[in-house]
């Protein structure tokens, strides 16, 4: 059975594009021009990944975000004009996976849905008992689950996905192709910059201070390296 993916844009002929080039990779593709069917699609339909526009007629995308984050388990990415880093920022803390900005290369979207579901099995695939604890921080990748001095937090696939390859090697510095390559995929050819983004998110989600970080440090002009040290 083809692996089914739902594209959320008011515009007809970007749906009929990226249906081309989905279905060209072998994808089946279910499209909704307005929140209320994405919706209902997301929920009845189970896609494995959705690809959502924010500018929709009938209700806020971000707002949507939280929406569907909540009724699927879907990877979600965010296909939008809205390029400012606030918004980008404010996708990913909603529960997004990944954020593309128009103008795009269709053959890039289909790279980045590659690369998630690439993750989806590889995680599949590792010892889901692993377990990694570090100085106020536990990362739990069997149950999916990240805790900071006993609280949870709620990190987005490729968030969690990110944080582990750091805390599996703390010290260890990574570049954002490095990372690029272990998380997004080596097909990647998106901006690098986008680690960055993520990086952001995981912060403001473990409530790290960039000044003074306790779990993920800025090593300037290389890249970043998990420095909260092993029990």
């Amino acid at each position: 059975m083809a692996t089914r993916v739902l594209v959320v844009d008011d515009e007809a002929g970007i749906r009929e594009v990226l249906r081309g080039y989905l279905e060209a990779s072998a994808y089946e593709v279910l499209e909704a021009g307005d929140g209320a069917t994405a919706l209902d699609l997301a929920r009845q339909a189970a896609p494995a990944v959705i690809l959502l526009d924010l500018g929709l007629p009938d209700r806020d995308g971000l707002e949507l975000i939280r929406d569907v984050t909540e009724a699927t388990d879907a990877y979600l990415l965010v296909v939008s004009a809205r390029a400012e880093e606030v918004d980008r920022l404010v996708g990913l803390r909603l529960g997004a996976d990944d954020y593309i900005t128009k103008p795009f290369s269709p053959r890039e979207v289909v790279a980045r849905v590659d690369a998630v579901l690439r993750r989806d099995r590889r995680h599949a695939a590792e010892d889901t008992e692993d377990r990694v604890e570090l100085d106020g921080l536990v990362v739990d990748r069997g149950r999916r689950e990240i805790r900071v001095d006993d609280r949870s937090v709620d990190l987005s696939a490729l968030d969690f996905d990110l944080l582990t390859v750091m805390c599996q090697a703390p010290r260890r510095v990574f570049s954002r192709r490095q990372l690029l390559e272990r998380v997004w995929g080596s097909d990647y050819f998106g901006d690098e910059r986008i680690v960055d983004v993520h990086i952001r998110t995981i912060r403001a989600a473990l409530g790290d201070d960039p000044a003074q970080p306790r779990f993920v440090a800025t090593v300037r002009g290389v890249g970043y390296k998990c420095v909260a040290a092993s029990r």
